[in-house]
């Protein structure tokens, strides 16, 4: 199995990402928590990115779509159709598992032990180990059905535990990309140093990624680390005229309703920004656990003619608001390189988020966006008052934005990167 990355020639057969496969292309699977999902687009556009540089991916999900099929994309729809969902295989999955299992009994006697002492002989901790055990055993039967030897997974939390018991399991090799920051806060308990010490290689979507990983593993192991950042297709989100005379001054916050997202801290913002005299609307676009906190907040603060809550939206909807926004804010307290920020730059929208992990190293302070202290609202209340108050410099920051999430989050082009990291790993295998 070979793969040829060469430059751009008028005598190559390139495809549209200008990479050159023979045909026995590279097969491989993803493993995700749950897919398709909202808050992982990412993910299916890199799968599908993947699939048109020439790969053969299989998805996995352990659990099923968190919506509905009439709320789906076209897209969305195909990748539920074509995907193994290992959950709701349920018990006869289970069984089909362990029994193809027994016909690689030293694998599977190896998988057995590996999960008694998962939790160092907890009886809590075994239970989960064998349940852990037979979604690996499941997982290597579709594998084997599909013929995949490689099986890579995004987030190393709870479908990497899977991906962690298959390794110890079966003869197969597995890839994680580090997102953080979820990862490094528990990572004892996330078992992140032995997924580190298992996985054939990792890929850190920032190097404030691989700086943490380097952290939880000794220097022999730093060579299997490489660095690849998401990225957004620039091509689907174009700059707006926001021109309308009659046009509300818009503050959009796209995210999951939690605490780490830090929106009750763009809320307090938003009374302040009330009370001295600014006119305009805050639309916070998700779904999640703080929502009614959140909700309640903003009735504390007397703030219901200027915030308006929409639930989840598809991306159709999501690129709409960006295209209606006057400024984007995400006043984080936790991040791994967010997704959102990309493509409101994108769209031209000029970015208001906190200086943590690896945001510096999408936006550059004052330059691409403007940074934050996380938690501190009253710098958050006048870095929004001065882009309120200066249509030049909004204009000015998201020309820059847009210009660099082109030249370094392009999907297109970190795809190719990827695809490389996977052709060099998985043909030297």
């Amino acid at each position: 199995m070979t793969l040829k990355v060469q430059a751009f020639s008028k005598s190559s057969n390139f495809n549209s990402l200008g990479v050159e496969y023979d045909k026995n292309c590279i097969r491989m699977g993803y493993l995700i928590s749950r897919y398709p999902s909202v808050s992982h687009t990412f993910i299916l556009r890199e799968v599908l990115q993947l699939r048109e540089s020439g790969f053969k991916i299989f998805c996995a999900s352990v659990n099923e779509p968190d919506r509905g099929r009439d709320a789906m994309t076209s897209d969305e729809l195909n990748e539920m159709d074509a995907t193994y969902y290992l959950k709701k295989h349920g018990l006869m999955g289970a069984i089909y598992g362990h029994f193809f299992g027994l016909f690689h009994p030293i694998y599977y006697l190896r998988g057995l032990f590996y999960a008694f002492t998962y939790g160092g002989w907890n009886i809590k901790q075994c239970v989960f180990g064998l349940f852990y055990l037979t979604e690996a055993l499941m997982l290597s039967r579709w594998m084997r059905v599909n013929n995949l030897k490689h099986l890579h997974i995004h987030f190393a939390t709870a479908a990497a535990n899977i991906a962690l018991f298959l390794k110890k399991s079966t003869p197969f090799s597995i890839s994680l990309t580090i997102h953080g920051p979820d990862e490094f806060y528990d990572a004892p308990g996330q078992k992140l140093t032995e997924k580190i010490a298992v996985a054939d290689f990792l890929i850190c979507i920032s190097s404030f990624a691989r700086s943490q990983v380097m952290k939880l593993s000794p220097p022999n192991q730093w060579h299997k680390f490489e660095v690849c950042p998401l990225g957004v297709n620039i091509a689907d989100y174009s700059i707006a005229h926001r021109d309308h005379p009659d046009r509300l001054f818009t503050i959009l916050c796209v995210g999951r309703l939690t605490p780490a997202k830090g929106q009750a801290i763009l809320i307090e913002a938003c009374a302040l920004l009330r009370d001295s005299g600014k006119v305009f609307r805050l639309v916070l676009v998700g779904s999640g656990p703080d929502a009614q906190a959140l909700r309640e907040l903003v009735g504390v603060n007397k703030l219901d003619e200027q915030v308006t809550f929409t639930g989840d939206l598809n991306q159709a909807e999501v690129r709409a608001w960006y295209q209606e926004s006057d400024v984007f804010a995400l006043p984080s307290f936790a991040e791994g390189v967010p997704v959102v920020l990309m493509e409101a730059m994108a769209s031209g929208v000029p970015c208001v988020t906190t200086r943590i992990t690896g945001i510096p190293e999408l936006i550059r302070d004052g330059i691409d966006g403007l940074l934050v202290t996380p938690s501190d609202v009253v710098e958050l209340v006048n870095t929004l008052s001065v882009l309120m108050n200066d249509k030049t410099l909004r204009i000015k920051l998201g020309e820059s934005g847009r210009a660099r999430v082109s030249d370094r989050y392009n999907l297109q082009q970190n795809v190719i990167r990827l695809g490389q990291i996977f052709s060099m790993r998985l043909t030297n295998e």
